[in-house]
């Protein structure tokens, strides 16, 4: 085996691996869209971050990434990604086969001073988790999907009622997002998000959230939960035009344990079906306990995302 740079001319068969790679996660997980073609792989070369696994002409695998952004993470460290379609390798010594190309690409990467590693796996290739688990990387997200068919199996909860966000809940949405970021601020997700003042924070907000709809489950007036829905999500199968994604999601403390979040994606199923859905995504942190606990078991999970945090240290030795 030999590891080369990514170029241009290993697009062709790079794209071959990785839509074998997802048309097999699919037969595991088949409320997956069909897809057709992945998006354009010639970016990664261009970046130069890349590198592919060759046995003679045959490719064995490619390995690329994003360009590299500041703060990743909401941290001090220059991080990078690698999506499901960044990467493939073929089935025999897939572990080795990654192993190997990882070992090529971080090279590269911290040499460009890059510190947070992050790679988006499918969920049911446990060869290729265990070579990374292997080599200090830890799960961090998840992608799930599911038909857009209500859930069942549970007692519609008394006394709350369900509606899609018009306005005059948009304080009280708002207020229960920053809750939602202040709890993932806190152990054991630690992802701290930049303090603002309410007003600032509420234009960027109205800001970011422009393209999103947002239903509401009420108790009277009040609002209980919300859950937040887009057209797209972290990856490419997202953006089949038959599905829509959660983004954003919280019920108040206090109204917890009484199947208002089962009720309120009832509802919502029922409206997004009404107008030709076929599928719902949500992607969610797996190290918050509450959204691990609660979104497997009415979706199934297609992708675990690993992160590596490369000690800063280790940047410095590269330099010499």
């Amino acid at each position: 085996m030999i590891i080369v740079d990514f170029e241009r001319k290993h697009a062709e068969a790079a794209a071959e691996l990785a839509m074998a790679g997802y048309e097999d996660e699919r037969r595991k997980v088949p409320s997956l869209p069909e897809v057709t073609e992945l998006p354009d792989l010639t970016p990664f070369a261009d970046n130069c971050l890349g590198v592919a696994a060759f046995e003679g002409e045959k490719m064995l695998g490619f390995l690329c990434c994003h360009e590299p952004w500041e703060h990743a993470f909401q941290s001090l460290a220059k991080g990078t990604f690698s999506p499901i379609h960044a990467h493939g390798s073929v089935k025999e010594n897939r572990g080795k086969v990654y192993q190997r190309m990882y070992q090529a690409a971080a090279e590269k990467w911290v040499k460009k001073g890059i510190a947070y590693h992050s790679i988006a796996l499918y969920a049911h290739e446990e060869t290729a988790l265990s070579a990374f688990f292997d080599y200090g990387f830890g799960r961090r997200c998840a992608d799930a999907i599911r038909m857009m068919e209500p859930l069942g199996n549970y007692t519609p909860p008394v006394g709350i009622t369900f509606k899609e966000e018009d306005g005059k809940e948009k304080e009280q949405v708002n207020r229960l997002h920053r809750m939602l970021k202040e709890h993932m601020g806190k152990s054991p997700c630690f992802m701290g998000y930049p303090v603002r003042e309410e007003e600032e924070d509420t234009e960027q907000l109205q800001e970011e959230k422009s393209g999103s709809r947002f239903f509401t489950a009420m108790d009277g007036e009040k609002v209980a939960a919300y859950v937040e829905v887009t057209d797209r999500g972290e990856n490419f199968a997202t953006q089949a035009e038959d599905m829509r994604n959660i983004c954003g999601a919280y019920c108040l403390p206090e109204y917890r344990g009484r199947n208002i979040y089962q009720g309120l994606l009832d509802y919502m199923i029922l409206c997004l079906k009404k107008e030709g859905f076929l599928r719902l995504g949500v992607d969610y942190e797996s190290f918050n306990p509450t959204a691990n606990m609660f979104w497997p078991k009415y979706f199934e999970v297609y992708t675990k995302s690993v992160v590596r945090r490369i000690d800063e240290c280790a940047l410095e030795w590269q330099r010499y």
